[in-house]
């Protein structure tokens, strides 16, 4: 970290919370392939404290204001924990959001029953459209928004869709684009039984993105967020798991699903089987083909 640059986080912190604080060093911390993630070890009037922080290069700031936003639209939901955002901004040449520092624990059974009565207060609440204001990103890829009456018709078009194209642009099978287009001209028929509301989702729920405080308070971050089905939340719980199976229980009490949900969940979760095939490639491709494939035969 060049001495400018430390001096500008310096600044930030101080100037977000108005206090003094000397910063006394960066800890490098582990878990995140898109940022440079470093704990900020420093001292204020009162002593030690410590901060998270995100670094990133100017043309991927856009992931961090993007981010800053979603926290704040979950932490003003008001029913799950996260992280408070101290500082967001740049110097010209690196972008950072400082995040309070939290001391995280793996969700344990009962922090994931916590965690699934939670998310379902937060889909209950009402919200007007599906969609968000701005367009976000989901992990390093673009996320098309804007607003929509049709939950259908967005997940269509701003979701599926809009990965078929990338993969299409990096020359994936022809076969996979071409029956993934087939399925979108069918999937109505996974919504027979089943009419969305609009919630407020987290949009990127794997289970590298939730944990919970020593108190088993649970908490989630790097979010992607928008208003769309529920289910397409509770879907992305299950593609790579890391969640208590309390978690699912626990929500399935407090808001019963829809008949159909194990075929949707895989409709949702093609979304973002495909966006790591656009992203690492690799056997994700396949694994995108397969699904489509399993999704087609569910229609015959």
């Amino acid at each position: 970290m060049t001495p400018e640059l430390r001096a500008a986080l310096e600044g930030a912190v101080m100037e977000a919370t108005r206090a003094d604080w000397s910063l006394l060093a960066a800890d490098p911390v582990s878990g995140g392939c898109i940022h440079t993630a470093l704990a900020l070890r420093g001292e204020d009037a009162d002593g030690k404290t410590k901060h998270f922080a995100k670094l990133a290069e100017m043309a991927r700031e856009p992931l961090l204001a993007a981010e800053a936003e979603g926290l704040a639209a979950i932490r003003a939901a008001g029913a799950i924990r996260v992280p408070a955002t101290i500082a967001r901004g740049d110097d010209g040449e690196t972008a950072w959001l400082i995040l309070e520092w939290l001391d995280l624990v793996p969700l344990s059974p009962s922090a994931g029953a916590a965690l699934g009565r939670a998310l379902a207060a937060q889909h209950r609440a009402p919200q007007e459209k599906f969609g968000w204001e701005r367009d976000n990103f989901i992990g390093a890829s673009p996320q098309a928004n804007g607003w929509s009456g049709d939950w259908l018709a967005f997940w269509r078009d701003k979701r599926i869709h809009a990965q078929l194209r990338m993969a299409m642009a990096k020359r994936y099978p022809s076969k996979l684009i071409d029956r993934g287009e087939r399925l979108l001209t069918d999937c109505d028929a996974f919504f027979r039984t089943h009419a969305p509301v609009p919630s407020l989702l987290h949009g990127d729920l794997w289970g590298g993105n939730a944990a919970a405080l020593g108190d088993g308070t649970p908490v989630v971050f790097d979010p992607a967020v928008y208003c769309g089905d529920r289910e397409a939340d509770l879907a992305m719980t299950e593609l790579f798991g890391g969640f208590p199976k309390d978690f699912l229980s626990a929500y399935r009490n407090a808001w019963p699903l829809d008949e159909g949900y194990a075929v949707r969940r895989d409709f949702y979760n093609l979304y973002h089987v495909l966006n790591h095939a656009n992203l690492f490639a690799g056997g994700y491709v396949e694994q995108s083909a397969r699904l489509i494939e399993r999704l087609l035969a569910e229609i015959r």
